[in-house]
């Protein structure tokens, strides 16, 4: 399994012909893959069973986390879609789902990040 981002976004919606909007989930990972990979990771899709995790990374010391993406998880529906991946994962590494939601929260250890803030952090 593939996937394919690039260090211009602005490129990728001119080569794909697309508006900024009708994507906005592959825009959000591609800028997520390039944040981890800025901070020094390697990056990974998962898979674990039917689901996949977005991003598995390795920091250079050997630090390992999980990663979902999702433009929103307001509604439920979407939230245990969103979360449900990360659930399966029954070791105790650090588990992450970026939004663009403003709220932030932990729930079986998972949290629940505003991808603006996360982006500024480091």
């Amino acid at each position: 399994m593939k996937k394919h981002y690039l260090a211009d976004v602005g490129l990728r919606n001119i080569l794909l012909g697309k508006n900024v909007f009708q994507d906005i989930v592959s825009i959000l990972e591609n800028v997520v893959y390039l944040e981890l990979l800025r901070r020094g990771n390697n990056v990974w899709i998962g898979k674990y069973g039917e689901s996949e995790v977005d991003f598995v990374t390795r920091s250079e010391i050997g630090e390992q986390a999980y990663y979902q993406v999702a433009y929103t998880a307001k509604e439920t529906a979407a939230k245990q879609r969103e979360l449900r991946p990360l659930q399966q994962i029954k070791d105790n590494y650090p588990k992450y789902l970026l939004t663009t939601d403003e709220y932030e929260l932990e729930t079986e250890g998972i949290k629940i990040l505003n991808i603006a803030k996360w982006l500024l952090e480091n």
